[in-house]
């Protein structure tokens, strides 16, 4: 398309006036019926810009920064706590059904070691604060170490906390009855609290600033304790046994360490 005259001259006075008019401002006389078209490739009125869209960052993947967990879900670590809450429904469903409860000191099954830490029967207040402690420090465990290390910590600590007090038959602080039940996932959870604790603080020794809570972490632990103290099937020896063994586990958790994930 041509470009249009840089003036015209107006027939009737003589003055020069902007091709874009179609009335001679000075006279008022017409000059032409309509107005160029712009060309707005070549100049003239600048185009809009398009709205620019706000960067965002991509779901974080595998093998992208090591030491960063990628934006997954703690499978393992629900899938634990959905085991723990169908105990719970079985209970509810038949009381007279043995899924593994620890008689102490009549115990002899060692399979029970495995199975009492995932019951809770109806006591409601005790899986919650128990539960609620293994979401959190499971799922920071599965997130860093995998799957495999938040099953292993949980499993293998609450088996050694209910081994503990078979094998010492330690009795409930408020109780003195001959035989009693132990069951729950207290000591499970805090072997995952001490195992995440003792991998953070090897970690803190080593240069390695993750700026974690540790108040928290020490009033979870501390309502954990109390709580094996107050609740008959809790046990505070179970609570010993699963504390100690997984803090000796935190120290093999980067053997578990994903490559695919952390480098």
């Amino acid at each position: 398309m041509s470009q249009p005259d840089l003036f015209v001259v107006c027939r009737n006075c003589g003055s020069e006036v902007s091709p874009y008019v179609t009335e001679c401002p000075y006279c008022g006389q017409r000059v032409r019926k309509r107005a160029p078209k712009l060309d707005r490739k070549a100049g003239g009125e600048p185009q809009p810009q398009r709205r620019k869209r706000r960067p965002t960052l991509p779901r974080l993947r595998s093998d992208e920064i090591a030491g960063v967990a990628p934006d997954a879900r703690p499978y393992a670590t629900l899938t634990l706590i959905a085991l723990c809450a169908l105990s719970a429904l079985a209970w509810r469903a038949d009381q007279t059904l043995d899924v593994g409860y620890l008689a102490v000191p009549v115990a002899e099954d060692v399979w029970r070691y495995f199975t009492a830490s995932f019951l809770f029967a109806d006591k409601l207040g005790y899986a919650f604060v128990a539960l609620v402690a293994t979401g959190i420090f499971g799922t920071l465990i599965e997130r860093r170490f995998g799957p495999f290390a938040v099953v292993a910590v949980f499993v293998l600590s609450g088996a050694a906390g209910m081994a503990l007090v078979a094998f010492a038959e330690t009795p409930p602080l408020f109780e003195t009855t001959e035989a009693f039940l132990v069951f729950g996932a207290n000591g499970s959870a805090l072997g995952l609290l001490c195992a995440w604790l003792v991998d953070d603080r090897v970690a803190a020794r080593r240069g390695e600033d993750r700026d974690n809570d540790l108040l928290g972490v020490y009033v979870v632990a501390i309502v954990l304790v109390l709580l094996s103290v107050a609740e008959e099937s809790a046990n505070i020896g179970a609570a010993v046994g699963g504390g100690l063994v997984g803090a000796a586990l935190g120290l093999a958790l980067p053997l578990f360490t994903r490559k695919s994930a952390f480098g």
